[in-house]
Order: structure tokens, then sequence, then C-alpha cells
């Protein structure tokens, strides 16, 4: 799988799985990336994964876990029982990286649906809540040969997604576990900022933690739904020749995705998107992911 293209499904969140496998087939793609709300939707990862296989296609990651910031009691509880339930289900699926979006401060988590405690906004606090979670997960994902994929997300998303902000951070995480336990993820829109990237790039190629390679580009304006300032690759400031080189040359082989959120992108008819994405990709990441 060096380099092949796959679609992540935040990418065409108006298709059932069904809808994504068929667009993603008739492109010639043989990858997708499913977000676990298609799996229930579909009937279940047995049935999903029976989806992917009538359309020839697999799985590239699961999206997504995480979400190990809330404080001890029932609601830290159901957080961890949900990603048990999501370890099995990238299991099913045929998939070994299972993403890690890891939560943000309780005090923000009604901004996203969840529930906490609007008084606790303490972030040291918050970050080692997630390595706690992670060291009861962590043999649990062994033992169904699943990988915690940890994302760090661009410091505007700290509050309410993720308090780890940068691929250090995320290195720094995962380093009291095997490499094929708990990895990192390199997504361009999160990262692409960071003065330390290539360092850090070097350092997850080093210890094999590069567990998946993620591209979209930041637009600006900053959109209304800061969630939503995706955009498709060459549309906007990310410098996809230099950091795909730096992924290749920390040795990364694996199957490239597209997460893009963007409403006039999530809204348009989804074989314009895999089309325009295939061509910029060859374009703009892939002759520097082979180093030509």
């Amino acid at each position: 799988m060096s380099f092949e293209l796959s679609l992540n499904t935040g990418t065409t969140p108006n298709l059932s799985l069904q809808q994504a496998c068929a667009a993603v087939a008739a492109a010639g793609l043989k990858h997708i990336g499913p977000w676990r709300h298609l799996l229930d939707q579909a009937g279940g990862a047995e049935v999903a994964r029976t989806i992917l296989d009538d359309h020839g296609l697999t799985a590239t990651t699961l999206c997504r876990g995480g979400f190990l910031t809330v404080a001890e009691g029932t609601a830290r509880a159901e957080a961890l029982e949900s990603n048990r339930a999501a370890i099995r289900e990238a299991a099913a699926i045929g998939t070994s990286e299972l993403i890690m979006v890891v939560g943000g401060l309780p005090a923000a988590a009604h901004l996203i649906g969840g529930t906490g405690d609007a008084g606790d906004k303490d972030v040291v606090a918050a970050r080692q809540r997630v390595a706690e979670g992670l060291n009861e997960l962590a043999p649990y994902a062994s033992e169904h040969g699943v990988r915690l994929v940890l994302e760090p997300l661009h410091p505007m998303y700290a509050a309410d997604r993720a308090v780890l902000s940068t691929l250090g951070q995320a290195l720094e995480m995962s380093a009291p576990f095997a490499p094929e336990t708990v990895g990192v993820v390199v997504d361009t829109y999160h990262v692409w900022w960071d003065p330390q990237l290539k360092d850090m790039i070097d350092r997850a190629g080093a210890e094999n933690r590069i567990a998946s390679y993620q591209i979209c580009d930041v637009n600006l304006p900053i959109a209304a739904d800061a969630l939503k300032s995706r955009g498709m690759m060459g549309d906007g400031y990310v410098d996809f020749p230099t950091i795909s080189r730096w992924v290749a040359e920390a040795g990364y082989t694996g199957p490239v995705e597209v997460e893009i959120f963007n409403d006039q992108i999530n809204n348009q008819d989804a074989a314009l998107t895999c089309q325009t994405m295939q061509a910029r990709y060859n374009n703009l990441v892939l002759p520097f992911l082979k180093g030509e």
C-alpha cells in the first residue's frame, strides 16, 4: 500500500457507508477511512466489513476513539467502554489503526455535545487523564491487533477537542508503549505550522510510530465554524511538497488519507471530490513522497 490514496469519510459526511464505498470504488481507489457512526448506521462493524469487501476496499483507519479527559465516575467509565468498542470495531473492519482524538477540557465538553465540569479548566490534569486512559486501553488494543493512533490537533481546538496540540506532545505520550500499540498520525491541517515538525516527524519515523498520513489544506479566513476551515490540497497555505518529503524520508510508506471538513466540498458531488483530490494528490503530494 505504498502511498495509495484513501478517502476519509469525514470528507463525504452526507453519504452512507454504502454510498461512500461506491463513490470510492467508482473513482478507482482501493481504500477508505470510515467514521464509527457509519458503521452503526450500516448495522454494525461486521456488516460494514461486508460492504467494504463487496466494493474491493480496505479500511486504512477507523475514526475515532479518544475523549479521555473526562474525570472519574460514570462518564469516564462510559468513555473507556466506548473506546473498547471502537477497538473491537477497528479489528472487525480489518484496520489496525484507530485514530484517537483525545478530548479537550471538561469545561468545554458541552460545545461538542458532551458533558463535563464547567469549572474544570486544568489542562495539565486533562492530559494526565489521557495518559491514564491509554495505560488502561493499550493492553486491550494489543490483544485485538489494533494501534491507538494519537492525533495532535491545532491549538485552536485544545479547549474542546484535543489537549494534545503538537506531534512532540503525542510522541511523549506514546513513549511508554510499544510502537505497534500506540502511534501517531501526521495531519497536515493540524501540524503544518509547528517549528519542530521536521524533527518530530524524524523522531516518529525512528520510533516506528507513524501510523497514518492525512492531508488537506488550511483555508483563510477561518470559517464561522472553525472546524470547517479545511480545504482541498492547493487551495490554502500548507507546503505539501516539504511535509510529504519529510514523512517519506522518515520511512512512512503507507496509505494517505484525505480528510476535509468544508461545507462546499462536503456538499458537492462525491465523484467531483474524488476526481479533484486525486488530481491534487498526484500533483502536490505523491511526487514528493516518491522523491521525484
